[in-house]
């Protein structure tokens, strides 16, 4: 993608807002530097597909900080910024999995222990997994369905970046991104969304 940064000088009149996101854009592109060239956007929308499955090597830090950073600048009415990003950690994964096993189990109590565990350990395999919720707030003129919109563009956006940077990308949802508890484990309440859980890797063939 060609961009162009325009970058304040000392003549430079520029709101602190405006002149903090241009500075801020700078990082992001640094950080954006990869052993290949960048692809053109449309190149990217055009070549993206699902992978069916991705392993190991997950993002490097600055690759992660960079498709983070894509989601955030998604658009959005009124500004609300509602996504919610959770890279799952070491901590957190387990626990997120295990959550999602056992809302499995709930919606159908006949499913045997290796079954849970086979649901839980789908969760476990990815090396790295982006949670893209949206917290849903009251706003007159900004309907909750606008502010779930806009955090699908947030991981459109991520899901972008990631192909972008060569990396293998699984945008899932499924029963378990509806249920509470699996909510909780990472920071939702009932009322909020689970818009995707964004599997990122190698590309295993």
């Amino acid at each position: 993608m060609h961009l162009s940064i325009i970058r304040p000088t000392s003549r430079t009149t520029l709101p602190v807002g405006r002149a903090n996101h241009i500075r801020l854009c700078g990082i992001l592109l640094d950080n954006h530097r990869a052993p290949k060239d960048p692809m053109e956007l449309l190149t990217a929308i055009d070549t993206r597909t699902s992978a069916g499955r991705v392993g190991a090597p997950g993002p490097t830090p600055e690759h992660l900080e960079r498709m983070l950073g894509a989601a955030r600048h998604a658009p959005d009415h009124g500004r609300m910024r509602p996504w919610h990003l959770v890279v799952l950690d070491v901590e957190s994964r387990p626990r997120f999995a295990a959550a999602a096993a056992e809302a499995k189990r709930r919606r159908n109590p006949a499913l045997n222990e290796e079954q849970v565990a086979a649901e839980r350990d789908k969760l476990l395999r990815s090396p790295t997994i982006v949670v893209v919720g949206c917290t849903v707030r009251e706003n007159p003129k900004v309907p909750e369905i606008e502010q779930v919109i806009a955090v699908g563009a947030a991981a459109q956006n991520l899901f972008l970046a990631a192909h972008d940077l060569g990396y293998g990308v699984m945008w899932k949802t499924g029963a378990a991104a509806y249920d509470r508890d699996v909510k909780a484990v990472v920071g939702l309440r009932e009322q909020d969304h689970i818009v995707a859980i964004i599997h990122v890797g190698a590309r295993v063939k």
